[in-house]
């Protein structure tokens, strides 16, 4: 599948692995860029030299395109987004994702340095702002998706409108998993799709085996969108899937201070480190206690994400049912003239 957006990053398939926090690695980024589509590390949590060593560890395994993703929002990390933008392009970075701010003033800095600037947002006006500050790529983020949203609106109708607004490459992201999702994005105006949920079940996704089983098993309707772990990063609205934490929350009102078994801890971290209720830890491999009360980050495509598999095969398989869904609508739509 030749799209714009393959073209403009120099990807054989139009498929991103979405930069999922702490679950993201650079084996994982590796392999999804090695099957042709863009792997992406999340390096928003990490100190500067770590998202150096994450992204030449990720090149040392790949000669294909790896990119970055930052956030820009000063409340989500102690390290000005300034510096690890500077990290990542120092260590070779190909592409510099950002979200949740003005990418602005970091697009001159990128482009200086060779490298390609993806801006999430969540309107036609914001993907209109984007493109005039001289983004290359919109990733146009749906309600539906997992871990943080941007967006209140849905991915049906986001992604045509931004399609409409701009002229550099669209990507459509929130509520897809598999062939038909991609295959609805292209129809939509997109140039390629961006999943999250459905790379958890990557077999090198950096997560808790019982995270990952949690995400397979849960249906499209198992999921908490709002606030229910603010620790970390306050006031901003996430998706998760259900489990204790986010029923206690939501019997008690879902307040915003005063939540039930605030404070309790649940788990422990790799390092022995406690882990609260409301804490916003990722449940990552070494975590143990209750680890499925911690956020359990996912997007409504829970649902269609069945099975674990390579993140190759999960690649492969995606564009291999997209080119049989377009022909068959393709059929459907000439067998009824």
């Amino acid at each position: 599948m030749d799209t714009r957006l393959t073209e403009r990053l120099g990807i054989e398939r139009p498929v991103v692995q979405a930069p999922i926090g702490s679950a993201t690695c650079p084996r994982l980024a590796a392999a999804v860029s090695e099957a042709g589509g863009l792997g992406m590390l999340a390096v928003t949590w990490r100190a500067p030299d770590d998202a150096r060593e994450a992204v030449r560890e990720t090149t040392r395994r790949t000669d294909a395109p790896v990119g970055a993703n930052v956030v820009l929002d000063p409340e989500a990390s102690d390290v000005p987004a300034s510096e690890l933008v500077a990290a990542c392009l120092d260590a070779g970075v190909d592409i510099v994702s950002l979200s949740f701010g003005d990418a602005a003033p970091f697009v001159d800095r990128i482009h200086d340095e060779g490298g390609v600037v993806l801006q999430t947002v969540g309107s036609a006006e914001e993907a209109r702002a984007a493109a005039d500050a001289g983004v290359d790529v919109v990733v146009a983020q749906g309600w539906e998706a997992g871990g943080h949203v941007q967006s209140d609106v849905a991915t049906m109708p986001l992604v045509p409108r931004v399609a409409d607004a701009v002229d550099v490459p669209v990507v459509a992201a929130g509520g897809i998993s598999d062939g038909r999702g991609l295959a609805a994005a292209v129809t939509l105006g997109a140039d390629g799709a961006w999943l999250g949920t459905r790379f958890l079940a990557a077999e090198e996704a950096r997560v808790h085996r019982a995270y990952r089983r949690r995400v397979v098993e849960a249906d499209e309707t198992e999921t908490v969108y709002g606030t229910p772990y603010p620790d970390g990063w306050p006031g901003v609205p996430h998706r998760v899937v259900e489990n204790e934490t986010t029923d206690r929350w939501r019997a008690a009102g879902r307040p915003e201070a005063g939540r039930p078994g605030e404070g309790e801890t649940v788990a422990r971290s790799p390092d022995g480190e406690p882990l609260s209720r409301y804490e916003d830890s990722l449940a990552v491999p070494g975590t143990d206690g209750d680890v499925t009360e911690l956020p359990l980050y996912a997007g409504q495509s829970v649902g269609l994400t069945r099975d674990v598999a390579p993140a190759a095969t999960i690649v492969e398989t995606l564009v291999a049912d997209a080119e049989a869904a377009l022909s068959d609508a393709h059929s459907s739509v000439s067998g009824a003239e």
